[in-house]
């Protein structure tokens, strides 16, 4: 993945109406819909190969990107149901464009070798070659082609594709969708591409990032929007040429990308989303790069994907997507989110846990395991204050045992009291993916925060004490919420009352 990634701004207003783009291919009942992993491997401890393939075996991942035809990695994803994308690096491009020889060379062993009993759905040659190396430009082609002959010549042209992921900025004015189109100065290149990609039946791969458009045009893309948040509809994004409404920015990414194949009479190609993600931690100049963000935007995505929802202009198709990626990279260099794209670490232990209950077996580190949500470490006093008031007045959170004299009362701090509400309301809400932020002062963690007689609702721990412990969702049953603002661990008197209807308006 490029380390920086150029998004055109999306502008707000338009002024022309158009009709809508006629409809690309209905997606048939064999092309169900899924969502895949990046597996890159810039990581210090890499899990062997037979060891890999146990762990997404047993994340219930049904389909990987590599970034290279690893062999170690395609004997043992042998006799597996889990199909795999290889790619063709940047670096041999010009070696394979140039000779048909070399190209056979590669499909050879690297691909006949493997299958069937690897289940090898397609080739990515090269990796954004058109907006990274644009060098290469010229023999991008040319070295599709050759593989494509290379895999005719081996009988296996019809059971794998051929494409090439690109970069979202290869598209330029890309909102409103409907009047997207490809930078001009690559047209000789696309042009080639698409035509070769409607001949062979292969997708259209795309890089795309909302993170990206997102902190490029803070102020005019609205987070929640990004993160597929639901949304009012003064808050949708509105194409004003076909009037269709964008509750999230990857699908107005995609729909630009319809949009602009058919800006060159080209509509019967599919898009596949070869990266999509969110990182989970940055440096001080991303502070939307954090773990709720990211669980909220993959879990989101997941339930968007096998939901079937299509896009607005294309409802009727709903893109495949790949997840960048499956784990941390450590030896990625810096910005800081360039190594904290993953859903695991390296120890395969996961980064967050995601909320994706109802959309199928896809990745186990669900909510049927344990979380917590807690207050995050280094917040000043006075925000933390600020949130626990409104958790204990308006959220509407079990704040009892945190009351003097109670189990939770001790240590008497207000990063102790905060962390209690938070998961009080956390586990109301069912842990729903966006509960746990409190304005950016929360995180999840898989950690129990139980301790001594306080056991936090969600908790497994069997408390000691002669009383019962109330559960979290029965906790507002018979107890008048209010009593909790004006007393200690919430603010005194009527600021405490203030401030925390304040902090509950900020958020809605």
């Amino acid at each position: 993945m490029a380390v920086l990634r150029l998004v055109a701004l999306f502008p707000i207003f338009f002024l022309i109406f158009a009709a809508a783009l006629p409809e690309v291919k209905v997606q048939q009942a064999k092309d169900e819909p899924y969502v895949g992993v990046n597996i890159g491997t810039d990581i210090s401890n890499f899990l062997p190969p037979a060891k890999l393939v146990s762990f997404l075996q047993q994340q219930k991942v049904t389909h990987i990107r590599l970034y290279d035809a690893d062999p170690d990695i395609l004997k043992a994803l042998s006799k597996t149901k889990i199909r795999v994308i290889i790619s063709v690096p940047n670096n041999q491009i010009l070696g394979i464009g140039s000779s048909n020889t070399t190209a056979a060379n590669w499909i050879n062993p690297n691909v006949a070798a493997f299958y069937p009993d690897t289940l090898i759905t397609a080739l990515a040659v090269g990796d954004e070659v058109l907006t990274t190396v644009p060098s290469l430009s010229s023999m991008l082609m040319p070295a599709i082609e050759s593989l494509y002959s290379a895999l005719v010549a081996s009988n296996l042209h019809t059971q794998i594709k051929i494409s090439t992921p690109h970069a979202s900025n290869i598209i330029l004015d890309p909102f409103p969708p409907s009047q997207a189109y490809f930078n001009e100065t690559l047209s000789p290149v696309i042009v080639q591409l698409l035509q070769f990609l409607s001949r062979t039946n292969s997708p259209l791969m795309m890089n795309m990032y909302p993170y990206y458009v997102f902190m490029q045009n803070k102020g005019v893309v609205p987070l929640d929007n990004s993160l597929f948040k639901p949304l009012t509809p003064s808050k949708e994004m509105v194409d004003p040429n076909t009037l269709l409404h964008y509750t999230n920015v990857l699908d107005a990414m995609i729909d630009s990308a319809y949009s602009s194949m058919k800006n060159l009479n080209v509509s019967d190609v599919l898009v596949l989303v070869t990266e999509t993600g969110w990182p989970s931690k940055g440096d001080s100049k991303e502070p939307y790069a954090t773990i709720d963000n990211a669980d909220t935007y993959n879990s989101n995505l997941i339930k968007h994907v096998l939901d079937r929802s299509g896009t607005p202009f294309h409802p009727e198709v709903t893109s495949s997507v790949y997840i960048y990626e499956l784990f941390n990279e450590d030896l990625r260099s810096s910005p800081v989110s360039e190594a904290n794209w993953g859903l695991f670490y390296a120890n395969s232990t996961p980064v967050y846990l995601l909320h994706v209950s109802g959309s199928g077996e896809f990745l186990a580190n669900d909510t049927t395991n344990q979380t917590f949500c807690v207050a995050m470490d280094g917040v000043d006093g006075k925000t933390l204050q600020t949130a626990l008031d409104w958790a204990c007045g308006p959220g509407r959170a079990n704040c009892s045992e945190i009351q003097p004299g109670e189990s939770c009362y001790a240590p008497n701090n207000v990063k102790n009291h905060a962390s209690y509400a938070f998961n009080s309301y956390y586990e109301k809400q069912g842990r729903a993916a966006g509960s746990c932020d409190f304005k950016g002062v929360a995180i999840i963690t898989t950690t129990d925060p139980s301790h001594g007689l306080c056991v936090f609702p969600g908790s497994k721990i069997i408390s000691n004490r002669t009383d019962t412990v109330v559960n979290s969702t029965n906790a507002t049953s018979g107890v008048d919420a209010s009593r909790f603002i004006g007393t200690r661990p919430c603010k005194d008197g009527l600021w405490g009352l203030i401030v925390g209807v304040m902090f509950y308006l900020s958020i809605l």
